[in-house]
């Protein structure tokens, strides 16, 4: 019988119920039977002098008398100090008597039992070890490991484990070759060491949540055939001092005991930080962790045949010590996949599922521009739940579609009731943002336009490349700040007056201007310089606070840039939609009356809409002041100033009403 397994199972529980309850039932007496009615003494003294008893118990212990009637009735009684043997002496004189009906009475002296007092003695240190054991169990994650401090938590993966391999990993083209490398070196180290290569120790996984990593080295799991340990970084540092560092000496020693093998240490940034953040001192836990990690991995005694593959979204807050050549050789980049590795991703989740003819994979990967394989597993299972949900067979392309937006806006909300006057205001708003960005070169084809709420937004516009992009130049950014600021200046043209719907894009806008002016050089009188510092994170091994590398009258500058910038992207917006403001009116028409308009329906609307030329070099933007914008007028006012009085028909297109409503945060 496997005692530690009994010892950890409900057994012992129960053993030691039983063992309290029968202890209960010897000390305190409890019985079955028909319970006795409670009486006087002294009609006790009159059963006994009248011969009415069959037999009687005098219980010293509780100073009590029961006894039983010739009638069969049960009386009990107690009785005072020195009251006990008064009535001894009247039972055995009953008993002595010829005739009585008295057959036997009895007499009971209480005695403690040896065992009792030591075991009721000894009870509480029981109670207080149990205690202390089943903390102790519980901070070790079970009784088989009480005081096992210093052991890894680190999990074997066997061959009965089920595996991923590099076949369910896509989008990941580069990481997978570099971990097929490490494969080889394992499987065949004959074959690198014959040229004199050496077997790299460290591999680091770094990019975005959600790209990957993990599955990557659940694939590197399923793909070696040699022992691969698990642990994740959080599981070496505990409450207790020194701990950290006996795990990190246990789990690589196992590993080296089983070599060839591979660790990997998920989310290392947990136990890699930077040292010396100032919080705690050389002395800290961690710290003391990490030093023992980097002796392990190339230290004084070197072993070969362990490979370390650890995994982190932060490499920026990771020890220079732990990032350098001969610990961690190879820094592997897991980023957000391009077109190509997203259609790859979506065919690999959609294996199984039960997806239509009419499903392109080609358009879905257009559409996720950004997302991670996280997003695109996520995306699949929404389209399975909502075909679930409407009792389809089969996935089809336009509940990919929805679940695309359900993943990047959130779900539709119908129950939201809106005034015509506020659906008004919202169609305008996103019907500024598509117009302003279907007439600027350099901005993303409209796709889909929409008045219903949809997560925290009132409505949106949904622009899709047509191609991955790594760069992005000042013109390009110039009209994604035109386009943030369309629905603006839809609202001073219509309504003269705008709205607090425009709140999330003039907080994207000013980030993005701000980051033009100090990050990347794209002012005129500041030049290619930056301005403070990218790390605004403390307690990451970095200094406590920052001191601003740049005066006040830089300072003030920046803000005029800024301000000049987005003054410049809202002007450009306003020109736009002052001419084409029969395009608008009509747009927004055929959204009060559709609330979504697609691709194919926007692009009929906007037939008339000329691109306007690329004014995106270096001296032509910003240009125009604030003060010179020009000012706000209806379409009757433009038209005298044209010298053409325009009929009322001439106005169908436009509205009526022009107050401003009230429109939300729009993402």
């Amino acid at each position: 019988m496997n005692l530690k397994r009994f010892f950890r199972g409900p057994w012992i529980w129960i053993l030691a119920v039983g063992l309290m309850l029968i202890i209960g039932f010897r000390v305190f007496d409890v019985g079955g039977g028909p319970q006795p009615e409670e009486t006087d003494i002294s009609q006790v003294h009159q059963l006994i002098e009248q011969d009415q008893v069959d037999n009687a118990e005098i219980i010293d212990r509780d100073q009590r008398i029961v006894l039983t009637t010739v009638d069969g009735e049960i009386y009990e009684a107690y009785w005072v100090e020195g009251q006990g043997l008064q009535l001894a002496e009247m039972l055995q004189t009953s008993l002595d008597s010829e005739d009585t009906n008295l057959e036997s009475y009895e007499v009971s002296v209480a005695t403690t039992p040896v065992w009792t007092t030591a075991l009721f003695s000894l009870l509480p240190l029981i109670i207080i070890i149990v205690i202390f054991w089943f903390i102790f169990s519980q901070m070790q994650g079970g009784g088989s490991r009480v005081m096992n401090f210093g052991k890894s938590k680190a999990k074997l993966i066997t061959k009965d484990t089920p595996k991923n391999t590099f076949s369910d990993v896509a989008g990941a083209d580069e990481a997978i070759e570099e971990l097929h490398e490490i494969k080889e070196f394992l499987q065949n180290p004959a074959k690198f060491q014959a040229i004199g290569a050496k077997i790299p120790k460290g591999v680091l996984l770094m990019g975005p949540p959600g790209t990957g990593k993990t599955l990557l080295a659940r694939a590197v799991a399923g793909e070696a055939e040699v022992p691969f340990y698990s642990i994740s970084g959080s599981d070496f540092v505990e409450m207790f001092v020194g701990v950290g560092a006996s795990r990190v000496r246990d789990l690589f020693e196992q590993a080296k005991a089983n070599a060839p093998a591979i660790i990997f240490i998920d989310e290392i940034d947990a136990v890699g930080r930077h040292r010396g953040a100032g919080m705690g001192g050389g002395h800290d836990e961690r710290e003391q962790t990490l030093n023992q990690m980097l002796v392990e991995m190339d230290g004084f005694d070197v072993k070969g045949g362990v490979i370390l593959i650890a995994a982190t979204n932060r490499p920026d807050i990771l020890d220079p010590a732990l990032l350098r050549p001969g610990r961690f050789d190879r820094q592997v980049v897991v980023d957000r996949p391009d077109m190509d590795g997203r259609r790859d991703i979506l065919k690999v989740h959609s294996k199984g599922k039960p997806m239509a003819d009419d499903v392109d994979f080609n358009v879905i990967a257009r559409q996720t521009a950004g997302m991670t394989g996280a997003d695109l597993a996520n995306v699949i299972n929404e389209g399975a739940l909502l075909s679930a949900r409407g009792d389809y067979k089969v996935i089809t392309h336009a509940i990919l579609e929805e679940a695309i937006e359900r993943v990047m806006a959130g779900p539709e909300r119908k129950t939201r009731v809106m005034s015509d006057q506020e659906k008004k205001v919202i169609a305008y708003h996103e019907g500024g943002h598509a117009l302003v960005g279907h007439a600027l070169p350099n901005s993303d084809p409209v796709h889909k336009i929409t008045i219903l709420p949809r997560g925290r937004a009132l409505g949106y516009t949904m622009s899709v490349p047509t191609e991955d992009k790594f760069l992005t130049s000042r013109s390009q950014m110039m009209d994604q700040l035109a386009m943030m600021l369309g629905g603006r200046a839809a609202e001073e043209l219509v309504f003269h007056e705008p709205t607090t719907g425009a709140g999330n894009d003039i907080d994207k806008a000013t980030a993005l201007a701000r980051n033009m002016v100090t990050e990347y050089g794209m002012s005129e009188r500041l030049g290619a310089r930056k301005f403070g510092s990218s790390n605004t994170e403390p307690f990451l091994g970095r200094e406590m606070s920052h001191a601003r590398e740049y005066s006040e009258e830089i300072a003030s500058i920046i803000d005029e840039e800024v301000r000049r910038l987005i003054e410049s992207a809202h002007d450009e917006a306003y020109d736009v939609l002052v001419e084409y403001r029969d395009v608008l009116d009509d747009l927004v028409v055929a959204l009060l009356e559709k609330e979504t308009l697609s691709k194919s329906q926007v692009l009929e609307i906007f037939e008339p809409v000329r691109k306007r030329p690329n004014r995106g070099s270096y001296t032509g933007y910003g240009k125009r002041q604030p003060s010179e914008r020009p000012p706000v007028r209806s379409k009757k006012e433009l038209a005298r100033l044209n010298g053409a009085e325009l009929p009322s028909s001439a106005t169908t297109g436009q509205l009526p009403g022009s107050s401003a409503g009230t429109e939300g945060d729009e993402s």
